[in-house]
């Protein structure tokens, strides 16, 4: 039935990609609601395959590769949910077809790490700021990449492939900086909370997490002061966010890494 599962959702998400990307320039643009449904569909049977590969017996399976599809299952629905009111089409396919990756990958790579989340509710209340927040975080990198290929476009005279399917510079670059102030202020909250429910969080299991994400959270900082008081817009807010995002993503996958494929194998 895992199978099945992850076989329909990961099916559904590449039919959705190939629909909204197959149809981008045509002068109709994309088949929307089409792709839409196409990936509603594919995140319902992602999150049954979800349910049933990480809740275990005893405990949960918390393996890099559950984490990550677990990871944009919830981005893939924030996208969903704020299709008709945030400008996301052009980043639907990327999105899409990353979840499509991991749930194959949860699916047939064979690694496992057992947890007993349920027995600290402190540990899952970390663990789920931590993950709302690289979350929130992910999809503020993709609409910076969005903001970079606007900007880049308007820059070529006469560029009109996307035109139709483009959203304005200024809304992109509005719900970006929302996305950072979110995502930045999850972030600091989380670290709190480890430290709050954590008995030590610079102890051998936790310490490169925790200098890591510290080091994320000065960045995101620097970039919305900067923002702020100096108007920072463009290449340093680009640069700036895909560095938080590369070091958040050390943080929380780094160490999975290491352990559950090198020193496994």
């Amino acid at each position: 039935m895992n199978t099945l599962f992850a076989i329909s959702a990961a099916l559904l998400y590449a039919l959705a990609a190939a629909v909204l990307i197959g149809k981008f320039v045509h002068q109709d643009g994309p088949n929307k609601r089409l792709g839409l449904s196409l990936a509603s569909v594919g995140a319902i049977a992602h999150i049954a395959f979800l349910t049933n590969v990480i809740i275990v017996a005893p405990g949960q399976d918390m393996s890099v590769t559950n984490v990550l599809s677990l990871v944009s299952w919830i981005i893939t629905i924030s996208m969903l949910v704020f299709a008709r009111a945030i400008p996301n089409l052009i980043l639907l396919p990327v999105v899409f077809g990353f979840a499509s990756l991991t749930v194959l990958a949860s699916q047939f790579i064979p690694v496992s790490y057992i947890m007993h989340i349920e027995l600290q509710p402190g540990l899952v209340i970390h663990i789920s700021l931590s993950l709302f927040a690289y979350c929130t975080l992910v999809i503020a990198f993709l609409y910076a990449l969005q903001m970079s290929y606007i900007t880049y476009r308007l820059k070529q005279k006469g560029a009109a492939l996307l035109h139709s399917s483009l959203p304005p510079l200024m809304l992109v670059e509005n719900i970006l900086f929302k996305l950072l102030l979110a995502g930045t202020s999850l972030l600091t909250v989380s670290l709190i909370s480890g430290f709050v429910f954590l008995e030590d969080m610079f102890n051998k299991t936790y310490a490169h997490k925790t200098v890591l994400s510290a080091a994320a959270l000065v960045v995101f900082l620097i970039l919305l002061i900067g923002q702020k008081l100096r108007g920072w817009r463009g290449k340093q807010v680009i640069a700036l966010t895909v560095l938080g995002v590369a070091l958040l993503s050390l943080a929380y996958f780094g160490s999975k890494l290491v352990r559950e494929f090198l020193l496994s194998a």
